[in-house]
């Protein structure tokens, strides 16, 4: 997937024109802190075999996700959220979620730069 395609530009460049690039950047850096959090809930939700944790936990994150634009992200917590497979489906649904999370983060760090260099 390109990762340019991940993020909702629409969101983003609205956020970028009335907030400035620094605050775009620290919504951004926010998000990496708290990602690494749900992240982690989630792992633990699975380790402890709770749906309901599993659920609230990638409630969360999904929320944030759609904050800051990462739309393949968001649509990947929309689709597992729910879910009620086995740990080693939910285990394998992490790895894939991280992943996209990453990505995301990087196209939009991409994104930003791109941004402020037409700008400047």
């Amino acid at each position: 997937m390109n990762n340019i395609n991940q993020l909702d530009l629409d969101l983003l460049n609205g956020y970028f024109d009335s907030l400035g690039e620094q605050v775009v950047g620290k919504m951004l850096s926010l998000y990496v802190q708290q990602s690494e959090l749900y992240l982690k809930d989630i792992s633990q939700a699975i380790t402890n075999e709770s749906q309901q944790l599993w659920q609230e936990h990638c409630h969360k994150m999904k929320g944030a996700a759609g904050s800051v634009g990462f739309r393949a992200v968001h649509a990947k917590l929309v689709s597992i959220e729910k879910t009620t497979e086995s740990r080693e489906n939910k285990v394998t649904e992490l790895a894939l979620l991280v992943q996209l999370n990453q990505q995301a983060i990087i196209a939009f760090k991409l994104w930003l730069a791109e941004k402020a260099n037409k700008k400047g």
